[in-house]
């Protein structure tokens, strides 16, 4: 049984803990590794592995120390290119190849933001539960049969996003580069209606804008839209 913890969920920084009960994974690493080790109990040598999409540092930031752990760091080549790190413990993966850490296959797949190779992840654990990671991307072209978890980031909403351009909080480049980089509600909304939700236990919603978002009302419209439960870390 997929377990999810979200250690942080924000443009400040992104880690998340995913377990099936036998592989313990990281997806991101995003905060200060003294972070995560109180996030896990202090039980990170259990952690398998950890996935990370790209080379932001609000999901990088903690890589060299996570490396330093004995932990295998999961990225694109792009990615481990642009942050210059190489070593035994970086392992390049390759958009649809699958590969496998302990009980999970994993498919990685391209998404769209503004850096070198951004990926996102499809993990399959041998119950037959397949949890979906994407964030960081302004649209997903995939569709995907049988997801049981669904971690997708919902940063902000045009609605909002509109408002505080027109209050002035935002300028119009910065308004640019999120719609060009960044998963919206409403793109969500069409993305979760264009897929297969019938085995769905459970939408996590992530990386939420600190100004362009707002929690409650992306839980309640997304719970209205699939009649799943809906987290927002």
């Amino acid at each position: 049984m997929i377990e999810i913890k979200a250690l942080a969920s924000s443009s400040k920084g992104n880690c998340y803990h995913v377990t099936d009960g036998s592989t313990p994974l990281l997806l991101e690493c995003g905060i200060a590794y003294k972070e995560i080790m109180r996030g896990l109990n202090f039980q990170v040598s259990s952690v398998a592995g950890c996935l990370v999409t790209h080379e932001h540092n609000d999901h990088v930031k903690a890589i060299k120390d996570v490396m330093k752990a004995g932990i295998d760091v999961y990225a694109s080549k792009g990615t481990f290119e642009s942050l210059s790190i190489s070593g035994h413990r970086t392992k390049p993966v390759t958009v649809k190849e699958q590969f496998r850490i302990g009980t999970w296959t994993i498919l990685p797949f391209e998404v769209e933001h503004d850096v070198s190779e951004p990926i996102g992840f499809l993990l399959a654990n041998q119950q037959g539960e397949k949890l979906l990671f994407a964030t960081d991307t302004y649209f997903i072209r995939y569709k995907f049969k049988g997801l049981t978890h669904i971690m997708v980031e919902c940063n902000y909403s045009l609605a909002i996003l509109n408002q505080n351009v027109a209050e002035g909080f935002i300028d119009k480049g910065r308004k640019k580069r999120l719609m060009r980089s960044h998963f919206s509600l409403e793109n969500v909304r069409e993305f979760l209606k264009a897929n297969d939700l019938s085995k769905v236990q459970e939408i996590w919603l992530l990386h939420l804008s600190d100004t362009n978002s707002d929690a409650d009302l992306f839980k309640k419209e997304i719970q209205k839209l699939t009649g799943k439960v809906v987290k927002v870390p």
